[in-house]
C-alpha cells in the first residue's frame, strides 16, 4: 500500500475519530476536569492507534517519563508532539495559541482541561495570564509543557528559541526537562504520514535557579543536539531541510 494512500486513510481515521469522540463525550464538559482529561487521553491514544496501525508509523520513549510539577521544554517540528505529550505524561498543561481555544469542540475541552492560551498580541497583560495559569498547574502537580520556539521548525531549520520558557523557568522555581524528538521527519505537513518510528527522548532535567541568559543556551544546546543525533540516525544531514 502506498505511503499516499495510508496517509489518506489515517486523514480519514484522524478526522472521524475525533468528531465521533468529542461529541459523544460533550457531556463530559459538565462533568469534573478529571473527566475532561480521561477524555483527552482516550483521544490522544486513538489517533496514535491509528497512525500507527494505518500509516504505519510508532513510537519509541527514551528516558524517563517527567512527572509531577516540573517544566518540559519540547522541540517543535508537527501537530504530532502536541498530541503525544498528552498521551505520554500524566495530565500535561500545555501552553498553546489562545486562537486554539476558538475552534469548536477541541477548543472547549482545552478550556475545560485547562490549558496555558497565550495571545502575543495582547503583551503583559496576556503574559499575567500565562503566569497564573502556570502558577495553577504548578501547584496542581501538573507537568508544564512548553515549545521554546514557539512555532513548527522543519528537520535541519536554523533554531530560533524565545524567551517564553525562560520567563516560566525563573517564575515557577521547577525543573526543566529539555525534550528532543525526530517527528518532522514522519509527519510532513498536513496530509503527508511516512511509516517508521519517531523516538522521543526526555534528557536530564536542568536544574532551577540559572540565570535566564545560561538556561536558554543550556536549553537550546541539550535539544538541538539531541534532535540533531536523533535525526541522523534515521539518516537525514542536519542543516538541510
Amino acid at each position: 500500500m502506498s505511503v499516499y494512500l495510508r496517509s489518506a486513510l489515517f486523514l480519514m481515521w484522524f478526522i472521524g475519530v475525533s468528531l465521533v469522540l468529542h461529541i459523544a463525550l460533550l457531556p463530559l464538559l459538565l462533568a469534573p476536569r478529571s473527566a475532561t482529561v480521561w477524555a483527552a487521553k482516550t483521544w490522544s491514544r486513538s489517533v496514535l492507534f491509528g497512525l500507527k496501525h494505518i500509516a504505519g508509523q510508532g513510537m519509541e520513549v527514551r528516558g524517563p517519563l517527567p512527572v509531577g510539577p516540573i517544566l518540559v521544554a519540547a522541540k517543535h517540528f508537527s501537530m504530532w508532539e502536541t498530541i503525544a505529550v498528552v498521551a505520554m505524561l500524566r495530565d500535561p498543561s500545555i501552553v498553546l495559541k489562545r486562537e486554539l481555544l476558538w475552534i469548536p469542540l477541541y477548543g472547549w475541552f482545552a478550556a475545560k482541561h485547562d490549558m496555558i492560551p497565550i495571545d502575543r498580541a495582547s503583551g503583559a497583560k496576556a503574559v499575567r495570564r500565562m503566569q497564573a495559569a502556570a502558577k495553577r498547574a504548578a501547584k496542581a502537580a501538573r507537568p508544564i509543557v512548553i515549545f521554546p520556539e514557539g512555532t513548527r521548525k522543519k528537520p535541519g531549520a536554523p533554531p530560533d528559541y524565545r524567551p517564553g520558557a525562560a520567563g516560566l523557568y525563573a517564575l515557577l522555581g521547577l525543573p526543566c526537562v529539555p525534550m528532543a524528538h525526530n517527528s518532522g521527519l514522519f509527519w510532513r505537513g498536513w496530509f503527508l504520514r511516512k511509516p517508521g518510528t519517531v523516538v522521543v527522548e526526555f534528557l536530564e532535567p536542568i536544574a532551577p535557579g540559572l540565570p535566564r541568559r545560561e538556561f536558554m543556551s543550556e536549553l537550546q544546546t541539550r535539544i538541538e543536539g539531541a534532535t540533531n543525533r536523533l535525526l541522523r540516525e534515521q539518516g537525514h544531514q542536519p542543516g538541510r531541510g
